[in-house]
């Protein structure tokens, strides 16, 4: 099983970028979305983050993930403590999820995740890496009108990311995503290179 890490900075347009991929038959799992599923589903995981961040996290079984977002924001070193608990479970969730596909009988399936840089737990599952990205400006303009987020509040999410230079320095392969180049077929261009390099079939 292959397996493309896809990552890049918040509003780069990785997830435009992997509606792509999905339509051309590839799964994806996207490592945020799973482990908000997994809060409220994986009770051990909710119990840990209770114990760890206080039981006002959690109302009627639910994580309250607003309470949990103003205590961790502002605490890197808290921050650190909560992605230690939950970015193993999302791992052997994504192990397991990777198995299923095998079953059903795919070869290549994509990771997908603003933070892989920083979350060396996951660095095993790369056999490449695709970094989307954007200028800052236009990142910072679609996560306003996206999350309703003031433009300060953006930046200091930027600020808590690896620098694009960072990701771009490790990346296999760049999709930029500026809203001026298309982003197709340099998706195109990437599958046919993983064809080639690692005899493959991606694309049927």
């Amino acid at each position: 099983m292959f397996c493309i890490v896809c990552t890049g900075g918040i509003g780069s347009g990785k997830s435009y970028t992997i509606k792509i991929f999905e339509k051309l038959g590839i799964p994806a799992y996207v490592a945020d979305k799973m482990a908000k599923e997994l809060y409220n589903t994986d009770l051990v995981l909710l119990s840990q983050m209770a114990h760890l961040l206080g039981d006002d996290i959690v109302e009627n079984g639910v994580l309250r993930r607003d309470i949990v977002a103003s205590k961790i924001f502002p605490n890197p070193h808290l921050l650190e403590k909560v992605n230690s608990i939950v970015h193993p479970r999302v791992l052997n969730h994504f192990k397991e999820w990777q198995s299923q596909k095998v079953r059903e009988g795919f070869n290549v399936v994509i990771f997908e995740s603003a933070i892989f840089f920083e979350s060396p737990v996951f660095y095993p599952i790369a056999d490449c890496i695709v970094v989307v990205t954007a200028p800052e400006d236009v990142r910072v303009t679609r996560v306003v009108k996206r999350d309703k987020l003031t433009p300060q509040q953006v930046y200091e999410r930027i600020s808590r990311q690896s620098s694009d230079s960072e990701k771009l320095s490790k990346a296999d392969f760049v999709i930029f995503a500026d809203g001026k180049k298309a982003v197709l077929p340099q998706i195109m261009d990437i599958i046919g290179a993983l064809e080639k390099r690692w005899d493959i079939k991606i694309v049927n």
